[in-house]
């Protein structure tokens, strides 16, 4: 299944979405669909033998009621999405059959308890396509597509899916001012109507009130300001559109939103539920796991702390090696292998991932790296000279430096890790891009094209 993922240990758009769509819906000759959208409203469809109806067909008759153009089939698919986990269907998959092996799927890519398994159900879901690149989205004008993108990005960020730093966290709430409240306009009571709203500008815990570190942070001055006086700040300075009808609707704040958002290195990613060994502490060398989120993309892995809301481990697939393991007595691990420097010398890095999606998260990784591979004979014909190609591949990594600050959350945390560190021969590693010369596993970036594998339900699930 392309795209699956595990949501389990971060809050997101899954839990807001605990609904049935088409699982619970008998199989009568026409029943009611139920798809929603990014911003929780409903699509409702009348459809023929639903048992039989596939994603694709299903997918069409969303883009005709929404009366969206044809980019709408790549930039987006449908998704069975509940708290426990997140599926991007195949344009062949049949939701119906789908929901029904919903509780076997649980069972085998999630840890959640039996009882939890059997209240489960999952909603239908109109969501961004994974294997959609983001220099695509930079060719988009219509202003509902527009939309859909910015939706599903603000979600992600209010809920810290995407974690931020205070600046970008500002800057992105100062555009959904924009949207909701209309321009700034001195004089006008913006601050009241901010701070009766403050959740739906900016994430949950850079909302805080009153006393403490919110307090502190808001007296610390402009440049240091969060919360409402930075989210005011950052309102005043949203530039408005000049010129035709056409620039000053909503759909140039739209824009500016998801282009910022492209900044962020995991904007676009699918998320894997997974956890992490802690590094050894204290006298008695004690170590746990800590719960992470594991967002792949196109563009490469990250691993991120969710509670502390910052990336641990960032890599792009010319940077990495991997492989995953699934002992029949031991727990699925992903291991993610990198370069690294011990007091010095060069060395190879290995993370371990725990988790039962590790099967999933391995065959997204060599599907995206096929993807980018069939694609770099396109690239220096889309990047030709000429006024309106050359913009697009360059625009976001122009951008992007804007969030290496020090500190930032989007930066690695390396020594935040437990990872088993090695050197081949004693000798030191040197590193031939794009392919890694030395690594424990065979699987990298110069690999052989081959096909994604997709991972099969369990004996007594019913096939498509």
């Amino acid at each position: 299944m392309d795209g699956t993922e595990g949501s389990g240990g971060q809050p997101g758009p899954a839990e807001r979405s605990h609904r049935s769509s088409v699982s619970s819906v008998g199989a009568r000759a026409a029943a009611d669909v139920l798809v929603y959208l990014a911003d929780d409203s409903v699509v409702p469809l009348a459809v023929e033998n639903l048992p039989a109806l596939s994603a694709q067909e299903l997918h069409r008759a969303v883009r005709e009621v929404l009366q969206l153009p044809d980019v709408a089939l790549e930039a987006f698919a449908l998704w069975l999405v509940s708290p426990l986990l997140e599926v991007q269907l195949k344009p062949k998959h049949q939701p119906y059959k789908l929901g029904r092996q919903w509780p076997e799927l649980l069972l085998r890519f999630t840890d959640a308890p039996d009882d939890d398994v059997a209240m489960d159900e999952p909603s239908l879901q109109f969501r961004r396509n994974v294997f959609f690149p983001k220099r695509r989205e930079l060719q988009i004008q219509d202003e509902e597509v527009l939309r859909l993108l910015y939706e599903e990005a603000k979600g992600n960020v209010l809920t810290a899916r995407y974690p931020c730093d205070p600046e970008d966290c500002e800057a992105l709430g100062a555009l959904v001012c924009r949207v909701q409240l209309g321009p700034y306009q001195p004089g006008q009571p913006a601050a009241c109507a901010l701070r009766e709203k403050l959740d739906s500008f900016l994430p949950a815990h850079l909302c805080k009130r009153g006393h403490g570190l919110f307090a502190a942070l808001r007296g610390r001055g402009a440049k240091a300001a969060t919360g409402e006086q930075g989210l005011l700040d950052a309102y005043r300075q949203v530039k408005e559109a000049v010129g035709s009808e056409r620039e000053a609707t909503l759909g140039t704040h739209y824009r500016a939103y998801v282009l910022r958002c492209h900044e962020l290195p995991f904007y676009g990613c699918a998320f894997f539920h997974g956890e992490i060994d802690k590094p050894a502490q204290g006298f008695l060398h004690r170590g746990g796991r800590k719960p992470v989120t594991v967002a792949i993309s196109l563009e490469g892995v990250h691993v991120i702390d969710h509670r502390e809301k910052h990336v641990l481990l960032g890599l792009r697939f010319q940077e990495l090696s991997w492989d995953h393991t699934s002992p029949e007595e031991e727990e699925p691990v992903l291991w993610l292998e990198f370069d690294g420097d011990s007091e010095g010398t060069p060395v190879n890095r290995l993370l371990r991932i725990y988790s039962k999606q590790a099967e999933l998260m391995s065959s997204l990784i060599e599907y995206c790296i096929e993807l980018n591979q069939a694609a770099e004979p396109a690239a220096p014909q889309e990047s030709a000279p000429g006024p309106r190609s050359a913009p697009s591949p360059s625009q976001p990594p122009a951008q992007r430096p804007k969030l290496r600050r020090q500190g930032s959350v989007v930066c690695s945390r390396i020594q935040h890790l437990s990872t088993i560190d090695y050197v081949e021969d004693g000798k030191g590693i040197k590193r031939v891009k794009p392919k890694r010369t030395t690594s424990f596993f065979s699987r990298q970036l110069s690999m052989g094209q081959g096909s994604y594998t997709v991972v099969q339900p369990t004996d007594g699930v019913e096939q498509d």
